[in-house]
């Protein structure tokens, strides 16, 4: 199995930084009246809600009852940001499905609630490359590093594409972000295929991924593709040199941007 390619035993109920410097990441599945404590420590925290509803009380407040969607299917994300030194508890009545994208930080930013109507939603590509990304935590939040999106490909889409990289720090036409993608699949048998490559082939990776793993991208172009028959979510956290999603695209490919001409329908996936 490739080294960038991650079972989810590896973060479910722990925290793993997979040798990051700066990201670490942690799934929790919830139920009926469990309670969860943390500490952020020296990281910063975004807590998404990837389906359920939950409550949480913290050292720097409290907000209750919220999520909406049953699964990242199912509507647009709520996501909980919390600052360095933060003790916090999460708690559920009926359960909830949660990811924790965790960055090292040195910097107190506040703690704040992103509810699905402040989420930006763009519809990026075209063609069998249209896809949807979600911003809860883009450059501009206030963050010190810390940025999170998540987006949906269509069934036989092409997402991340054409292939990009970000890992030189040449703003402001690129910056050296570390990412990591984690999916959840439409359908149990469903797949997302994602190449992770260097140009000078130090990185030559393919990878079949499936529902609940997660994929490292260290550096690197990194397009995606979902499986047909099957709608393919990712979640991505990024953090490096720059809060900024500055990339350059694999000069091999970049003529495709001319061919698109229109969007898909399918898309937007997931509305307000």
């Amino acid at each position: 199995m490739s080294q960038l390619l991650i079972r989810p035993e590896a973060f479910r109920n722990r925290i793993d930084d997979f040798g990051y410097e700066f990201l670490s990441f942690e799934t929790r599945k919830l139920d009926r009246g469990q309670t969860y404590y943390g500490e952020t420590s020296r990281t910063e925290l975004a807590i998404v809600v990837l389906g359920g509803i939950c409550s949480v009380t913290s050292s720097r407040g409290e907000w209750l009852k919220f999520g909406k969607r049953a699964t990242v299917f199912d509507g647009l994300p709520y996501t909980l940001y919390l600052p360095i030194f933060t003790s916090f508890s999460v708690t559920t009545e009926n359960g909830c499905d949660l990811a924790f994208c965790y960055c090292k930080a040195e910097e107190e930013y506040p703690a704040r609630l992103i509810t699905p109507d402040k989420v930006g939603i763009e519809i990026r590509g075209g063609g069998n490359a249209t896809r949807q990304i979600n911003s809860m935590l883009p450059p501009s939040f206030l963050a010190q590093r810390l940025i999170v999106v998540e987006v949906f490909t269509p069934a036989g889409n092409w997402s991340s594409y054409p292939p990009h990289k970000h890992d030189v720090h040449n703003p402001p036409d690129e910056v050296d972000l570390e990412e990591i993608y984690y999916y959840r699949i439409q359908g149990p048998e469903g797949f997302a295929i994602q190449k992770v490559y260097t140009a000078d082939g130090r990185i030559d990776e393919t990878m079949t991924v499936r529902d609940g793993e997660l994929v490292l991208v260290p550096e690197g172009y990194h397009p995606v593709v979902a499986g047909h028959g099957y709608n393919v979510y990712y979640l991505n956290a990024l953090a490096g040199s720059a809060r900024s999603l500055a990339c350059s695209d694999d000069p091999n490919h970049a003529w495709v941007r001319t061919e698109w001409k229109e969007k898909d329908p399918r898309l937007p996936m997931m509305r307000r």
